[in-house]
């Protein structure tokens, strides 16, 4: 064994029979009784993970903790904070604008015809002209534009007090929830080399710089840089693919809101698998509102960006980040969404990356006790046959030295 070689802990039988099967129970029934509890430590450790590499920068300078991981948090919630306001102003920009563009749509002319009424009317002719399959649309949307009227809108206005007042709690929870995870996380940061210190005590051996906490910043790390690099991939494409439709004048809207729509495509992008059709809802929705041929092509657009993601964008970007098997994510992002909902699928891969490196890690560290017995040895009895005798070859005539040659040769 090499002198750098961790040493295994041997889990004993009886561990392994009763210990095991009750602890994980133990871990499911509190993870189920507290869950909120649970995904606030969570939430918190995954920042500190990320927050603990930029700390111990700090620390090598010969800054004190304390100082530096107020100086990390000064400086993450500066950069938080003017990210948010200028995504938001724009975000906000281009949604007011779509939302003014699709209000157009359903207003009246003199005639009393909507231009939603006019596409529809338009869609209904290319299908009787020109398409292969003849379908009905013109009378299951004109319900649906009837159904749709700005006048019904005032019925509901008595519904914006309980509204307002739902925002108001969730607001306060949001920000109760925040200043916890904050806390929590700068605790943690704080005792960090503490913990690294009592993890190598209880897994002796191995290097040091491969202990338990590093390996898990690295895969974490790989992780985000990967996911970040992905959406910074795909939002830039479906941006300047909108913006390419806009001024083609397929897709007219394409390029007045080709940057809202790509940081959209680029926010959504973090939900694994589900994230790349988000991203073309809204831009979808708005061509439905131009034309047929404006839909056709932001939908082969957005096809085209899925394929590459799949076969291009993944494959190389990410790399070796989340190395388990596609069910065990489906799976990690299925119950990570029945306990928390849309937040426990955010956290859900990240969550994926940090167990396989803690799974490998501990494998490297413990062993399991051989159970008396070993393999069972089966005697089947097998039956030799002798090989047959070789055919003989038929005699030739000259060929054998015993036989005479016939007279008169």
């Amino acid at each position: 064994m090499p002198p750098n070689a961790p040493g295994k802990i041997l889990v004993p039988r009886w561990v392994q029979l009763v210990g095991l099967p009750l602890a994980i129970v133990g871990v499911w029934l509190l993870v189920s009784a507290v869950n909120h509890a649970v995904f606030v430590f969570v939430v918190a450790a995954l920042i500190a993970i990320l927050l603990n590499p930029i700390v111990r920068a700090f620390c090598a300078l010969r800054i004190p903790r304390g100082i530096s991981v107020l100086l990390v948090y000064l400086f993450f919630a500066f950069v938080v904070s003017g990210m948010s306001v200028i995504v938001g102003t724009v975000i906000a920009r281009e949604v007011q604008d779509v939302a003014n563009q699709v209000e157009e749509q359903f207003k009246e002319n003199s005639a009393g015809v909507t231009p939603a009424d006019r596409r529809l009317a338009d869609l209904q002719r290319w299908i009787d002209d020109s398409s292969p399959v003849k379908v009905d649309v013109k009378a299951p949307g004109e319900r649906l534009l009837n159904s749709i009227d700005v006048a019904h809108l005032q019925r509901y206005s008595g519904r914006a007090v309980d509204v307002a007042r739902s925002l108001v709690i969730t607001l306060f929870e949001s920000l109760f929830n925040l200043v916890l995870v904050i806390v929590i996380s700068v605790y943690m940061l704080l005792d960090a080399p503490r913990l690294s210190r009592f993890l190598r005590r209880v897994f002796r051996g191995g290097d040091l710089d491969d202990d338990l906490l590093t390996r898990i910043e690295r895969a974490l790390l790989a992780y985000v840089k990967g996911q970040t690099l992905v959406s910074l991939v795909i939002g830039t494409t479906a941006g300047v693919g909108l913006w390419i439709l806009g001024i083609t004048g397929v897709f007219p809207g394409g390029s007045t809101y080709a940057l809202g729509f790509g940081a959209w495509a680029a926010a959504v992008e973090i939900i694994p698998y589900v994230g790349p059709w988000l991203g073309a809802l809204a831009p979808a929705a708005v061509a439905a509102t131009e034309s047929a041929t404006a839909l056709i092509a932001v939908a082969l657009l957005f096809l085209f960006i899925h394929q590459i993601e799949g076969h291009i964008v993944i494959p190389k970007l990410m790399g070796s980040a989340v190395k388990v098997h596609p069910l065990v994510v489906i799976f990690a992002l299925l119950a990570a969404g029945e306990l928390y909902g849309l937040a426990g699928v955010l956290i859900a891969m990240p969550l994926v990356a940090i167990g396989r490196e803690v799974g490998t890690f501990l494998a490297e560290r413990i062993g399991l006790e051989r159970w008396p017995g070993g393999p069972i040895t089966v005697q089947v009895p097998v039956a030799v046959h002798d090989p047959p005798p070789p055919k003989s070859e038929p005699a030739t005539l000259g060929s054998d030295p015993d036989v005479a040659d016939p007279p008169g040769s």
